[in-house]
């Protein structure tokens, strides 16, 4: 995989008049060159997805599945260089780039299980109707800094399978691998079905605010996600939107404190707290309160903070400068507001440790109307927070705006069961968390987004649905 980073239009990789570099979150230094993509460059991406709509969704849907399936096939043999590239762009430790790699892959070959035949959904003496699926047009995948390999593939992936080219957009932050997976579909897609534009802040009102697409698949903050909803407003454009979320997790007094502690750290902290579906509010019964925090900063002091390859490294740095400096904002919050701080939360930021470097941070029952339980911070702090009565824990967790993914911790499975669905977030789980599976769909409530991504949903969001009335008496 060579080293050299360009737009994908129209099955070209031109040169870029202007250039910028994103940061290595780990160093601090630039990396390659990415092109700043003109209102010229948006205009030929669009006009040559636009043409290769007419021809790609008109290919059979097996033939669609079979190209996706060769194209995983290739992502697969190129793993490893994706993996290395996403650990210096995106900071993340080598183990999990490996591992978001092959998490696309499964996303994409659960896709290709899925089928859009017709089906016949009423019949009788007289009539028959039968259900179909056509594809919207061009569509537009606005990729995020945390995730940016497998919710690009995420994007690309039913997109494409649904017979529309897409127009992918990846974070300013981390451009690189986006670019290479649509360098790559070259190989094995029509041109101008998928397609790759770099860019800075002005590339994605270009793209949202502009007449072709028929579809934006937007994955980011609420504020932005609202901005998006609002540009697709003026045509109509269909939105998939999957934004925040400040998920709860809620311990039970029966747990196993030290199984329970690992396992709630792990999930708090995997990828530096930045996962949209991570746990955000810990509240654990006061009976084991004690107990359970003792336990779970046991274990984060063990977790190891460092660039992605070296060895044993749990967490890598912040991504960017920009969230680098919300989390410090926090900490500063810490100091001003006196919450009380269970684990050590050092900043890394002296001149013989370059890059946005932060410990896990564990705070010790903050008021609960205070920013670290009410914000999403998307960064390694959480706080946790004491609960007795079922009846307050639920009103408490349910007490935000957002609500992607809550879960619910206990060995009495009716308790569980019985909280779990009073919880108001899309995906809940029990004894686990963000633990998706690539076969089902997921979203948020409230303003945590709108619509699905993953499985047959997320498959048929790209899609428009047909109904075809035959009548027999003729």
């Amino acid at each position: 995989m060579h080293t050299d980073f360009r737009n994908t239009i129209a099955g070209h990789t031109p040169l870029g008049e202007h250039c910028r570099r994103a940061i290595n979150p780990a160093t601090g230094k630039p990396n390659e060159p990415v092109p700043v993509s003109t209102r010229d460059d948006v205009e030929m991406a669009m006009v040559a997805a636009k043409k290769a709509s007419i021809m790609w969704g008109k290919t059979p849907f097996q033939d669609r599945r079979r190209t996706l399936l060769a194209f995983s096939e290739a992502i697969e043999k190129s793993r490893e260089e994706f993996a290395t590239l996403l650990t210096r762009e995106q900071g993340k430790p080598i183990h999990l780039a490996r591992q978001e790699i092959l998490t696309a892959l499964s996303w994409l070959r659960a896709f290709a299980d899925c089928d859009l035949s017709d089906r016949v959904v009423k019949e009788c003496e007289r009539r028959k109707i039968i259900r179909r699926y056509t594809p919207l047009g061009v569509s537009v995948g606005i990729v995020p800094w945390n995730y940016p390999f497998s919710l690009a593939c995420g994007k690309l992936g039913p997109a494409v399978l649904a017979g529309n080219p897409i127009v992918m957009k990846p974070s300013p932050f981390t451009p690189y691998t986006c670019l290479k997976l649509s360098e790559l579909a070259q190989e094995y897609f029509p041109p101008g079905v998928v397609q790759a534009l770099s860019g800075d802040d002005a590339l994605g009102p270009w793209l949202t605010n502009h007449s072709i697409p028929e579809k934006i698949s937007f994955t980011g903050s609420n504020t932005t996600g609202k901005r998006v909803m609002e540009a697709a407003a003026g045509t109509l454009k269909r939105v998939t939107l999957e934004l925040g979320g400040n998920d709860p997790a809620i311990i039970c007094g029966d747990v196993d404190i030290e199984a329970t502690a690992q396992q709630i750290a792990r999930l708090s902290f995997l990828n530096s707290g930045q996962i949209c579906l991570a746990i955000k509010r810990i509240y654990v019964h006061e009976s084991i309160y004690d107990q359970f925090l003792s336990a779970m900063v046991e274990c984060v002091k063990k977790f190891q903070v460092g660039e992605g390859n070296e060895t044993d490294v749990f967490m890598g740095p912040v991504q960017n400068s920009m969230q680098f400096d919300r989390v410090k904002g926090f900490l500063k919050a810490a100091e001003t507001e006196n919450w009380q701080i269970a684990a050590d939360s050092p900043i890394h930021d002296s001149p013989c440790r370059p890059g946005y470097f932060v410990s896990p941070t564990i705070v010790d029952r903050p008021p609960e109307n205070s920013r670290i339980v009410t914000e999403e911070l998307f960064g390694p702090i959480v706080p946790l927070l004491t609960w007795q009565d079922e009846h307050d824990v639920i009103i408490r967790a349910n007490d935000t705006r957002m609500g992607l993914g809550a879960s619910v911790w206990s060995r009495n499975l009716e308790q569980a069961e019985r909280i779990s669905r009073q919880l108001e977030a899309g995906s809940i789980w029990i004894n686990s968390h963000f633990d998706l599976d690539p076969s089902v769909s997921y979203g948020g409530h409230k303003e945590s987004g709108l619509g699905l991504e993953l499985g047959m949903g997320g498959l048929t969001s790209f899609c428009n649905k047909q109904f075809l009335y035959l009548d027999k008496s003729i």
